[in-house]
């Protein structure tokens, strides 16, 4: 009991005596490796299924935002909606996904990890039956705007939670199986919107809410916030159901509490905060890398590649799109297998350079379109451009910043400059889609090469400010940011 009581009380030197073994037998050396291996499995697999639930948050990210591309025609015609009301439709899961963004740092932190995911899936399943349901665009529209403020506070705590529960060997690939989900919820919603209606369609768009929450049952909760909260006995049966019955956590522990107890001598961090200088540099990384992803083109490109195909010169957008979505999917599990044996900054920069030059050939194409010049190859050089931009893309740009971001804020300031990120990021999604197509109509190559200067710029920005954290632990990553 006396043992019992101290290891409550965070007693270091109890956690430690109950890691050592009580004979040291060095004869037994074989076996106890063999044991270390089993429960290496057994860590691996609870990380693995931890990580398989939070991702299906990934996936009804991707499913609601692509719902729209397929269904524009059958649900305008079905509920008589004008062009501008189903605009509206359209857009206003980047509005509320911005409020989602705005709260989900505070929510994250106040009922944890596992409770934001329960909470964001419960507006997700509200949101899809009111569209299934919806007679009229003010239904269409409340469905709509649910689950986008669902997916807004998924788009923060999945990366959040995956970071904090992996070790750090594992974190880059198993934190980019969020991008991974995402572009396979959406091509998910693309192909089989084509072949089911739009009411079926929402009832599919359930499915990944449902699971998550049902996985919940099953995980365990961030051992880092149940520290931060205080909840000792809960954190440290945490961190052995990640790590393994019978494996030594008190290194993790004690690394982990020194953390929470300097964390805990400052004050709690508001949005203000996130300017003093101890915390500026994470916050311009966070945020510069969130810009550079949605300033490079991704969301203007992906809501009208179809249009942009028919713009070229084919007669059906529809091939090309399919590609586009079929592309991600194998892209980014190469990027997830790179991610860890590469590193963040060179997956970036890679990444950052084929996006530049997949826009730039676009917008020459258009360029020779309009001079009348290589009539025979500019459409096949617009659409190889298209293509490269969205492999480019798949293979660093999509994910990395999510795992960044997951990964360089102080546990304090997590919530605000997490929530700040985020915000920053569905607000430069809003900005470039919806001015997007007057871009477009202004000068196609204008907006093309306009993208490819602000690839330039991510190049400039990786190679400057964003810092190596491959292989390192969070607490590590924070101390060389710090220094």
């Amino acid at each position: 009991m006396a043992t019992h009581r101290d290891v409550e009380r965070g007693d270091k030197k109890g956690l430690e005596k109950l890691a050592e073994p009580f004979i040291d037998d060095s004869s037994k050396g074989v076996h106890r490796s063999k044991q270390t291996d089993q429960n290496a499995a057994g860590s691996i697999a609870m990380v693995l299924l931890s990580t398989a639930v939070a991702v299906c948050g990934s996936l009804e990210f991707g499913t609601c935002v692509g719902y729209t591309a397929p269904t524009q025609a059958a649900l305008s015609i079905d509920l008589n909606l004008s062009v501008a009301q189903y605009a509206l439709f359209g857009s206003i899961v980047t509005i509320s996904a911005m409020i989602g963004a705005v709260t989900s740092g505070r929510i994250a932190d106040t009922i944890g990890r596992k409770g934001a995911m329960a909470l964001s899936s419960v507006f997700c399943v509200a949101g899809w039956l009111a569209i299934y349901f919806a007679m009229g665009a003010i239904s269409l529209d409340t469905g709509r705007f649910f689950t986008g403020y669902g997916i807004g506070i998924f788009s923060y705590v999945v990366p959040i939670y995956i970071a904090e529960i992996s070790p750090k060997e594992l974190r880059g690939g198993l934190t980019t199986i969020n991008q991974l989900m995402i572009v396979t919820g959406s091509s998910i919603s693309f192909l089989v919107g084509t072949v089911v209606t739009w009411r079926s369609l929402a009832l599919i768009g359930i499915v990944p809410p449902v699971l998550l929450v049902i996985g919940l049952m099953f995980i365990p909760e961030s051992p880092r916030w149940l520290a931060k909260v205080g909840r000792e006995v809960e954190f440290q049966s945490s961190l052995r159901q990640l790590r393994g019955a019978k494996a030594n956590i008190s290194a993790e522990a004690e690394e982990i509490h020194e953390t929470i107890i300097n964390l805990q001598k400052l004050p709690q961090a508001g949005v203000l905060d996130l300017f003093d200088a101890r915390y500026i540099k994470p916050v311009i990384i966070g945020v510069g890398l969130m810009v550079c992803q949605q300033w490079c083109g991704i969301n203007g490109i992906g809501f009208y590649a179809s249009e942009i195909f028919k713009t070229a010169g084919f007669a059906s957008g529809k091939s090309g799109t399919i590609a586009y979505a079929l592309i991600q999917i194998p892209i980014t599990i190469v990027g997830m297998i790179l991610l860890d044996i590469s590193g963040r900054r060179i997956l970036l920069l890679v990444s950052s350079c084929g996006t530049c030059l997949g826009v730039f050939l676009t917008g020459t194409a258009f360029y020779f379109m309009g001079q009348a010049m290589f009539d025979g190859w500019a459409p096949l050089l617009a659409a190889s451009g298209v293509l490269v931009f969205i492999a480019s893309f798949s293979i660093g740009m999509g994910a990395v910043p999510w795992l960044i971001m997951s990964e360089i804020f102080p546990l304090h300031i997590k919530g605000a400059a997490g929530s700040l990120v985020v915000l920053v990021n569905w607000l430069g999604a809003w900005v470039v889609s919806y001015s997007f197509n007057f871009l477009i109509n202004w000068s196609p190559e204008g907006t093309f090469w306009l993208f490819s200067g602000f690839g330039i710029i991510t190049i400039v920005f990786v190679v400057k400010m964003v810092p190596e954290t491959k292989g390192k632990s969070l607490e590590e990553i924070q101390a060389t940011i710090n220094s």
